[in-house]
């Protein structure tokens, strides 16, 4: 199993746990997040969500309006100092998120997509 394969397998089952601080553990203090969700959840037009305590008010609000939130991991695809995840939820969405890595190993950077229709 590479990194990126333990990595994503971590960040499904935090998610799953709703634990907000183990979800949190995987994103740098610096990451930049931007998301279709985001635009949604927030209202923010770019869709962009920067900085960790940012993120940890989106990711709060996200599991308020998705209380029984599961993911399910369908593939990875490892990269050079990036990672990319794909999934499903119980609620119907199929998406994939770009990672991109900061030299501490945390999230630096994620580009959110999320399947039409």
């Amino acid at each position: 199993m590479t990194s990126q394969d333990h990595f994503a397998r971590e960040w499904v089952e935090a998610w799953n746990s709703h634990d907000l601080a183990r979800i949190l553990s995987h994103y740098d203090e610096d990451v930049a997040l931007i998301s279709p969700r985001a635009r949604l959840i927030l209202g923010v037009a770019d869709g962009a969500v920067r900085g960790k305590a940012a993120l940890s008010d989106y990711f709060r609000a996200g599991l308020a309006k998705v209380p029984d939130l599961k993911f399910t991991l369908d593939r990875i695809f490892a990269g050079v100092g990036s990672v990319v995840i794909e999934f499903h939820t119980n609620d119907g969405r199929h998406g994939a998120e770009f990672m991109d890595f900061a030299a501490n190993g945390k999230i630096a950077r994620v580009i959110a997509h999320y399947a039409a229709g």
